[in-house]
């Protein structure tokens, strides 16, 4: 009983993120910065999507990796039934198929390091998810090569600076990936500060070894 009702518990937010990042994934920002066109970087994604770490950070912590496990497995089956209906199916499945990969391996990094200095595990964990994840999903919604999922995006493979300021040009997607991910990592070093607030309210079960 305790599993089903913390799995529900994790599994709601989880799902949200899900969906809401797979619809703000196709929303760039406007203006510049610096004289760069931010539309060249970044998507609204980028912003949301790294919660969904921190929710399997903080369930892999209360309550271990095979809830953790349970959790991201309903996140990835509601989040991308959802986003099909939501969003096109190619972003759908590159969503699905990164967040699958993505959250197992912050499971698998977070339990080998749970023991270690309180921000180790997490900092890593979403560091190592975060990187695979974000390669997966943009090669995947956006590299001609994967156009059998589903068409291209004339835009997003349309050759453009890199970054918006490198001599040297690539598909656009590349740039938003790039872009996405430095986000990503910054938000990741941030969201230990409500990591480590919630350590002490959402403490680990007699069962789990601390984290």
């Amino acid at each position: 009983m305790l599993a089903i009702r913390s799995t529900l518990i994790y599994s709601t937010p989880m799902a949200a993120i899900v969906v809401a990042s797979n619809i703000l994934v196709q929303f760039h920002l406007t203006g510049t910065l610096w004289g760069i066109a931010l539309g060249d970087l970044l998507t609204w994604g980028a912003f949301t999507y790294p919660v969904a770490f921190l929710v399997t950070d903080l369930t892999n912590r209360q309550f271990g990796p095979a809830i953790a496990r349970r959790v991201v497995y309903v996140g990835f089956v509601v989040g991308v039934a959802l986003s099909f209906w939501l969003s096109e199916p190619r972003i759908a499945i590159a969503s699905g198929t990164a967040f699958l990969i993505g959250q197992l391996l912050d499971i698998s990094v977070f339990n080998e390091l749970r023991r270690k200095t309180w921000w180790k595990a997490p900092l890593a964990a979403s560091m190592v998810g975060t990187v695979i994840d974000t390669a997966l999903f943009f090669s995947l919604a956006f590299a001609p090569f994967f156009a059998f999922i589903g068409p291209n995006v004339d835009f997003a493979v349309a050759p453009a600076p890199i970054l918006g300021v490198l001599a040297t040009e690539a598909p656009r997607w590349i740039s938003w990936a790039l872009g996405d991910l430095v986000v990503k990592v910054m938000a990741g070093v941030v969201l230990l500060l409500p990591y480590g607030a919630l350590m002490n309210v959402l403490k680990p079960m007699p069962t789990v070894k601390s984290a």
